[in-house]
């Protein structure tokens, strides 16, 4: 056997053992430990706590919003192998806390991520609408060295955007991915027996080619989604959907470009837009702070669990091929994270 088929039953076998984990692990976390510890996660997300980043007067106060990393809700996978990250339903409490707190006067939302999952980044968009239009507290948006796709779609309804020079941003578009080994398992002898309801039932199967008439309904599905994230930047930058059009071809752009295409508003570091929103509210004492979430018992489980075993990086391997991996989804996402 030469090296090539080697390599290919290598590839095989990696699969099939991959497939094996995933569904092992998955099937434990469907237990009733899991569902107790979402139901203690749930608990601790009411009890959040904050964190002075400058202080200063307590009635007029600004809350620095941060999202970091992948805009997709996870549940408690991420917690209980002890990986760090977004925590989605974290942050909605943080927004719903921002808006219903009479001191917060501002919000600063730091933004360095790559975008998401599309019904995550619709879901903080809404609760960002709410805040503007039940409050009117002004929301700046502070990108970090990545602000794109689903990044920018939650920084669109801003009142003004902020970038570095050095800022990734843009990638305005949607895209659904998965993976097809038919091919390679067909050559191994491996057989995928499929029991279905209807011809479409499969759709984006890892073991079989797509059909015309397949790519036909995802395309349309893909396309009233960009519809929607266009008319979204459209109507938050003051553009018309044309202008949008031009730039929202899946391009990466720097912080000035997306400036020169009025995608961002002016250049700054986190503390240059607080200080922008400090001024244009003339509340120059303002407290800075950000809201933080006391160490939950499933985090301290994944530490624990990580200090005696020492996978540190198979287990985040594996949750990763847990939150990903479970089906394929359309994204407002730029790269492989």
């Amino acid at each position: 056997m030469n090296v090539k088929r080697w390599v290919a039953l290598g590839i095989a076998t990696l699969l099939v053992a991959v497939s094996i984990i995933v569904n092992s692990v998955s099937a434990a976390f469907s237990t009733d430990f899991s569902s107790w510890l979402d139901d203690y996660e749930a608990t601790l997300m009411n009890s959040m706590t904050t964190s002075v980043i400058e202080p200063g007067d307590v009635t007029d106060r600004i809350a620095v919003l941060r999202v970091e990393g992948v805009i997709q809700d996870t549940g408690s996978a991420s917690s209980l192998l002890g990986t760090t990250g977004y925590n989605h339903g974290f942050f909605l409490a943080q927004l719903e806390e921002a808006k219903n707190d009479p001191s917060v006067k501002g919000i600063v939302l730091s933004v360095d991520s790559p975008g998401g999952g599309v019904v995550e980044s619709a879901e903080i968009y809404k609760e960002l609408m709410k805040i503007k239009d039940e409050t009117e507290k002004p929301i700046y948006v502070s990108m970090g060295g990545m602000a794109a796709s689903g990044g920018y779609y939650i920084s669109a309804p801003a009142d003004k955007i902020f970038v570095m020079r050095e800022t990734m941003t843009g990638s305005l578009g949607v895209i659904l991915q998965s993976i097809n080994y038919g091919e390679l398992a067909e050559r191994y002898g491996v057989d995928f027996v499929t029991i279905k309801t209807g011809p479409y039932k499969d759709i984006l199967s890892p073991t079989r080619e797509m059909l015309p008439e397949e790519e036909e309904m995802l395309q349309e599905m893909i396309n009233d989604s960009y519809e929607e994230f266009v008319r979204i930047i459209a109507e938050g930058r003051n553009m018309t959907e044309e202008e949008v059009r031009a730039v929202a071809d899946g391009r990466i752009l720097n912080g000035r470009q997306a400036i020169e295409a009025n995608l961002a508003d002016d250049y700054g570091f986190e503390e240059d837009v607080i200080a922008a929103l400090k001024e244009d509210l003339d509340i120059p004492n303002a407290e800075v702070f950000e809201f933080t979430q006391d160490q939950s018992l499933s985090a301290l489980f994944g530490v624990k669990a990580r200090s005696f075993l020492g996978l540190d990086i198979e287990t985040q391997l594996i949750s990763k091929l847990i939150t990903d991996n479970q089906a394929p989804r359309m994204m407002y996402l730029y790269g492989e994270q």
